[in-house]
């Protein structure tokens, strides 16, 4: 720790970004061949175990193998994720390559990714009207929407369907060909994206349906097994993450874009999720979020160290959140809709589940 970074007490004011992203720098150097390593080792993990869900003759193996495929989808679309992000190696072509082929096993169109994710949601994290993530609702929203739209959210918002809503409103409707209204800007790329993804699942179902006949398996259990469950594992663990990465009761959502700058959001709207027996290490640091939101040319393999550095330096700043299933179902119960004249949380019926900001005289 240099003389320059010395911990910033709760009461003093938070740093400008740029003096933030000044203490991670010598955490942002890329290593090349450290990432392609990383890249083969889960892609050669992914293909093994896609293999198991065809070979394999009893079903609860290929279901083993099918759930874990599922979860090394989830690696592979982190890689993908930094690759996007130009942080994964010194390379920018390399990146853009790299993370198209991260990114095939879980049908995610690159371009479109890039759009939604990195000008988007880190231009605008929590910014109503701008991040579409996770966006909560107002109760005069809820209120105005159809009964299936009601239902849809609460289902969404039970926590138990994270991965419904990940496929249904990102996925289908944002990342394979989407329309006008959700994506106006139109571009040849979003086009070739997507067919090139929309060709890998076509390769990848022939080569299931392939394999079942030259094993002499089942074939739909086995487009179930290899296609099926690993696709569905990996929308929940998708919906999952990116909910528990901005959904807490001592998170806000801003509706002016004035209050939402002054809020410092790359500090304030993000969560370090933890988890025992280093787990949060089998899913490539993706948890360490606020070093993330800080400075995203942070490589997937140094943002344990940035993220460390960035609470020494910031104590009491950073929401910091032990995992358990209880805290989780606990912020799905409290985290329904949002007041953004009181700037709290609320249940459906506007009852205020996290303690109102106070308001400015």
């Amino acid at each position: 720790m240099t003389p320059t970074e010395q911990p910033i007490a709760p009461h003093e004011p938070m740093p400008h970004r740029k003096v933030i992203r000044e203490w991670l720098v010598p955490l942002s150097e890329q290593a090349t061949v450290k990432a392609l390593v990383l890249l083969v080792i889960d892609l050669c993990i992914w293909a093994a175990l896609m293999f198991g869900t065809v070979a394999l003759d009893a079903w609860w193996a290929k279901l083993l193998c099918a759930v874990a495929a599922g979860f090394m989808i989830g690696r592979l679309f982190i890689i993908g994720h930094d690759a996007c992000h130009q942080s994964l190696t010194r390379h920018r072509g390399l990146n853009k390559w790299v993370g198209r082929i991260a990114f095939l096993p879980s049908l995610t169109t690159y371009s479109l990714w890039d759009i939604g994710h990195n000008v988007v949601h880190h231009g605008y994290t929590n910014l109503k009207g701008f991040d579409f993530v996770w966006a909560p609702l107002t109760q005069e929203e809820f209120a105005q929407l159809s009964p299936m739209g009601r239902l849809l959210d609460r289902i969404y918002r039970s926590g138990w369907a994270p991965g419904l809503y990940y496929m249904i409103e990102i996925w289908w409707k944002k990342m394979i060909f989407p329309n006008a209204k959700e994506m106006p800007t139109r571009r040849p790329i979003f086009v070739k994206d997507s067919w090139l993804v929309s060709a890998f699942a076509l390769v990848w179902l022939g080569g299931l349906v392939g394999g079942a006949m030259a094993f002499d398996q089942s074939i739909p259990l086995v487009l179930l097994m290899g296609g099926v469950v690993p696709f569905l594992f990996w929308c929940a663990m998708i919906g999952f993450v990116v909910y528990v990465h901005h959904t807490h009761v001592k998170v806000s959502w801003h509706d002016d874009r004035s209050a939402w700058s002054k809020a410092q959001p790359f500090v304030s709207t993000t969560v370090h999720l933890t988890f025992p027996f280093q787990f949060g290490t089998l899913m490539h640091h993706i948890m360490e979020h606020t070093a993330h939101h800080v400075d995203m040319s942070i490589p997937l393999y140094k943002l344990k160290q940035a993220q460390a550095k960035l609470e020494n330096l910031l104590p009491g700043r950073i929401i910091v959140q032990r995992f358990s299933w209880r805290w989780y179902f606990q912020t799905a119960r409290d985290c329904k809709l949002y007041d953004f004249t009181r700037q709290c949380w609320t249940d459906y019926k506007g009852r205020a589940t996290s303690l109102p900001k106070p308001q400015a005289a």
